[in-house]
């Protein structure tokens, strides 16, 4: 009878698998936390929700679009009366002079913002300058369109800029630096001094600077918040990015924008089309509605508000042996941990919501690998019944 052979079967490898880039992306830890939190109902001064309520006029002006019939597609750059007070706003109180037509994109949140801005300015393979303590979200959207992100550490307590420190991490495949200022984890407002130090850097390496100033009216003990396009020779390479999810305590309705020189905005609006198509049309005519018919009193009593939520949250914190340091914007607090159980800042953080039911976010979360072990952020922007139950919670935290 004849032979017959079988030819050897060869391993194959699937094609059904996450991108290279998914094995380097983890949900984020303030994610996490809250979902924990909400898992033994906790409070959460991990994530910043803000659950206070909105101004009676964006909510109120919101809902007439919707009965009015404002629910189908904006022009990719937003509705003009928006841009328009966006404008206006921007002259007012940034002193920055910009274009309702040409230099202002209204977007799907600051994230959205930052996003495009991203795609249209920078290439895989460049690198961005963060300052650190960093928002975790800036450097994971950096990284998922592989730009290197390149980390400055800033000098605690204060979190203040080392100039030759940033020097020295400039390099020839430098092309932007991101600001955040008032700062998502710290609180840090960076100072004119500071901003003209970078200005200067901008200039001489011809970079481009992203500003992230979402908190831009949470300040405290009279601190300045400084545009940083509005010093001299800056807005043509500077992008400004903000929103109304904190201000109007919108979190959940995801609307920003950003104000930046004519020849930026068609590619940046390009690309927020590509990814976004549109921020929510309705609700652009709400926070239209709050620009245009809000005080200043309403933003300086903002101010007061959170000033006395951070003095009542300091307090606790540090009648609990979790040293803060003391924040001049935004409104978190990073606290010392090293007295908690555990070995990482994300064990310390479980212990502290296993033991009084309160939740805060790794410190390691906002640093590169190795650093912030013994920090932990605390959120304030809260109601007052929740906030004053978790500070007398952490003040008789007993280990």
């Amino acid at each position: 009878m004849p032979t017959t052979t079988t030819a050897p079967t060869l391993a194959k490898t699937s094609r059904l698998a996450l991108s290279e880039l998914s094995a380097d992306i983890m949900q984020s830890e303030i994610r996490a936390m809250s979902v924990e939190c909400d898992r033994i109902q906790g409070i959460n001064l991990a994530q910043g929700v803000c659950d206070t309520e909105p101004p009676a006029p964006v909510v109120e002006a919101a809902i007439a679009a919707i009965r009015s019939g404002h629910n189908i597609y904006t022009r990719l750059d937003g509705i003009a009366p928006l841009r328009a007070a966006i404008a206006q706003k921007m002259a007012h109180y940034n002193r920055l002079t910009c274009n309702p037509e040409s230099g202002v994109l209204v977007t799907a949140g600051a994230t959205g913002a930052f996003f495009a801005a991203c795609m249209a300015l920078l290439n895989p393979g460049d690198e961005a300058l963060l300052f650190e303590p960093f928002y975790g979200y800036h450097r994971n959207t950096l990284t998922s369109l592989r730009i290197k992100p390149v980390t400055v550490l800033l000098d605690a307590p204060r979190w203040e800029l080392d100039v030759d420190r940033l020097k020295r991490a400039i390099t020839p495949k430098t092309r932007a630096l991101v600001i955040n200022t008032p700062c998502n984890p710290s609180g840090k407002v960076f100072t004119r001094k500071e901003l003209e130090a970078i200005a200067e850097l901008a200039q001489q390496h011809d970079l481009l600077v992203i500003t992230d100033e979402i908190y831009e009216y949470f300040l405290c003990d009279s601190t300045e918040h400084i545009s940083f396009a509005s010093l001299p020779g800056m807005a043509e390479r500077a992008i400004t990015m903000s929103g109304f999810s904190k201000t109007f305590s919108v979190t959940g309705w995801r609307l920003g924008y950003l104000a930046a020189d004519p020849r930026w905005i068609p590619a940046i609006g390009y690309f927020h089309d590509l990814s976004y198509v549109c921020a929510p049309a309705p609700l652009q005519h709400g926070a239209a509605a709050g620009l245009l018919q809000l005080s200043d009193d309403f933003y300086s009593g903002l101010a007061k508000d959170y000033q006395g939520k951070r003095d009542q949250l300091v307090d606790a914190l540090t009648a609990a042996g979790l040293t803060p340091s003391i924040p001049e914007g935004a409104y978190y607090i990073l606290a010392d941990a090293s007295r908690l159980p555990g070995a990482t800042a994300k064990q310390k953080a479980r212990t502290l919501l296993a033991n009084c039911g309160v939740a805060a976010v790794a410190g390691s979360a906002f640093f590169t690998e190795g650093r912030g072990e013994n920090l932990l952020r605390f959120c304030y922007a809260k109601r007052p019944a929740p906030l004053a139950e978790a500070c007398e919670r952490l003040a008789g935290l007993n280990f």
